[in-house]
């Protein structure tokens, strides 16, 4: 016989370590436990299973060839031994034991081993809030949660929910109960933005503008501080500035790793509860690995460990596990935290380091932001891609990218294609400006908006390209702002800069992009100018123009009203 292999967890990781490992070692006896009776299923998937576009939970546990993935599935198919609803207790490492408990009977057991592989997950993190207890208070934790809230919901049991947590689990959920059951939904985020420290603050802020479009209210910098209940059923949720009512509260404040099992064993384990493994995978103790959202991993734009929850990672760190148990030697270097997602008619993605981020780590930060279609302006269906690029000023090294665009490949296509470049060097400005993509007008535009967003930084970063910040532009707007005298130029067409002046009189004026050279004496020298435009293309080269007749005291509105429209269309007219 071969080697006796033991995987503890049955959901991403173990279940690609374990198929895997069997291919490559068709002698081995290969066991996968796992305490749940669900197992190998697509958590990423839940919020769509709850919105209805899945519509069978078991469409979450298929193969691409429609077979469910259960314990028939694993021994029959796939050749491995499956004990589920079984419980890792302990390790004897000095034995080369696993000792488990059956979850139902209570019966113990002990497995040996010769390798074993800890692939345990994560759990979501419930935040001390007092009444976290009651009926009706969810995290989204596992298959069976999620079709209790579902069951709730096609009684007709829920007509408010609120969620705790702007994060992409808490955007998908809301999303979920909006756009099929019509439910009332609150998000509460204790940050700044939804999506916090992933995105740049312009970005989150164009998803919460598509989230309040589609009726979902969005509360940032504040937090849930009491849930209330009635009857032992919650009722209300109480934070620090109001009372929400709700019938449904779903918890998606993060997840923690579940390093216990590694822990109580002598293995190492970080600060945060990860467990922490070398390149191969291998834990402290070489006989044993562990993968997934249990483990602790590169980032490697920071160059700093990092705890990366994803799916895409568990399945790649799985293989690896399988190639090393096999005696292939094979790496996972680390990650670069790339994501996207659906919000409503509209898609957000990043990879590396977000702005916020990046100073955090250290970085000299700077953020271009790019506007442009996402195709040829003369195809017909073209939709506007609005690109934030992360870059050190001093190194001029690409640091991150965040993107927010019409629901479709095109935003995963240049988060990709900066994904590749962080995950194999150090990328620089001029690398992404002169970076080769595939070009056609059904596709893209002749200079793709990765290479102009690449080209901003560049101006940005060589002090060619003077900013105010979107953000700071809608303070002065509302007239929240120390500047003395600034007036907005408007560069656009006479009709559409028409109700902005009409609106601001004494902050707006129009001046057609293709006059300025012409009119220029009728720009006032001695106020701010803040040069706009749809996109900012215009305005950075009407900024050329003034700076070289010594009127340098101007800024442009990076994206333009494109831009600040999608943020925040209350001030506008």
């Amino acid at each position: 016989m071969g080697k006796k292999i033991v995987i503890v967890g049955a959901v991403a990781a173990g279940p690609k370590a374990a198929c895997r490992a069997r291919r490559l070692m068709p002698e081995a006896e290969i066991t996968i436990i796992d305490q749940d009776t669900l197992i190998s299923y697509g958590g990423c998937g839940i919020p769509y299973y709850v919105s209805g576009e899945v519509p069978d939970e078991k469409e979450l546990r298929s193969t691409s060839f429609h077979m469910t993935r259960d314990e028939r599935f694993f021994q029959e198919a796939k050749g491995l031994a499956i004990r589920s609803g079984t419980r890792a207790v302990s390790i004897d490492r000095a034995k080369k034991i696993l000792n488990v408990e059956d979850v139902q009977t209570g019966h113990t057991d002990a497995l040996p081993y010769d390798k074993l592989v800890l692939a345990t997950g994560s759990r979501p993190f419930m935040p001390p809030i007092p009444g976290n207890d009651l009926d009706g208070v969810f995290t989204i934790s596992d298959l069976h949660k999620a079709i209790e809230i579902k069951e709730r919901l096609s009684r007709g049991e829920v007509g408010k929910v609120v969620i705790i947590g702007g994060g992409a689990i808490g955007i998908e959920m809301a999303e979920a109960f909006v756009d099929l059951w019509g439910i009332e939904a609150s998000i509460v985020e204790f940050m700044p933005q939804v999506l916090p420290r992933i995105v740049s603050r312009t970005i989150a802020a164009m998803v919460k503008g598509e989230l309040r479009k589609h009726g979902v209210t969005v509360y940032t910098n504040e937090a849930a501080r009491q849930f209330v209940g009635e009857g032992g059923r919650i009722r209300m949720v109480v934070t620090n500035r109001r009372e929400l009512e709700a019938d449904l509260v779903v918890v998606a404040a993060g997840v923690r790793p579940r390093g216990e099992l590694a822990r109580d064993a002598g293995l190492l384990v970080s600060p945060q509860g990860a467990i922490v493994v070398n390149q191969r995978m291998q834990t402290s103790d070489p006989d044993i690995y562990a993968a997934g959202d249990c483990v602790e991993t590169l980032h490697l734009v920071s160059g700093k460990k990092a705890y990366a929850p994803m799916g895409s990672i568990a399945n790649r760190q799985g293989r690896v596990v399988a190639d090393n148990l096999a005696g292939i030697p094979s790496v996972f270097a680390g990650a670069v935290g790339s994501f996207i997602m659906k919000v409503f008619d509209a898609c957000v993605g990043a990879t590396g380091l977000s702005p916020e981020t990046a100073r955090m780590e250290g970085f000299d930060a700077a953020e271009a932001l790019g506007t442009q279609s996402d195709r040829a302006h003369f195809f017909p269906t073209y939709a506007l891609m609005f690109l934030s690029l992360v870059v050190d000023r001093r190194t001029r090294r690409v640091l991150g990218l965040s993107g927010f665009g019409a629901m479709g490949d095109g935003l995963m296509a240049r988060i990709n294609a900066v994904a590749s470049l962080l995950e194999t060097g150090r990328p620089t400005i001029s690398d992404l400006s002169t970076l080769e993509l595939a070009y056609a007008p059904p596709f893209s535009t002749a200079v793709d908006i990765l290479n102009a967003t690449a080209n901003t930084a560049d101006n940005l970063v060589s002090g060619r390209l003077r900013t105010i910040t979107p953000e700071e532009f809608i303070s002065w707007i509302r007239g929240k702002t120390d500047h003395p005298d600034w007036m907005a130029v408007d560069l656009r067409h006479p009709k559409e800069a028409a109700l902005f002046v009409e609106r601001f009189p004494d902050r707006w004026m129009a001046l057609p992009y293709d006059t300025v050279r012409s009119n220029q004496e009728k720009l006032p020298g001695d106020r701010h100018l803040v040069l706009i435009c749809n996109a900012g293309t215009r305005s950075y080269e009407i900024q050329c123009f003034l700076d070289s007749i010594g009127m340098v005291d101007s800024s442009v509105l990076p994206g333009g009203l494109n831009v600040v429209k999608r943020m925040d269309p209350s001030w506008m007219p």
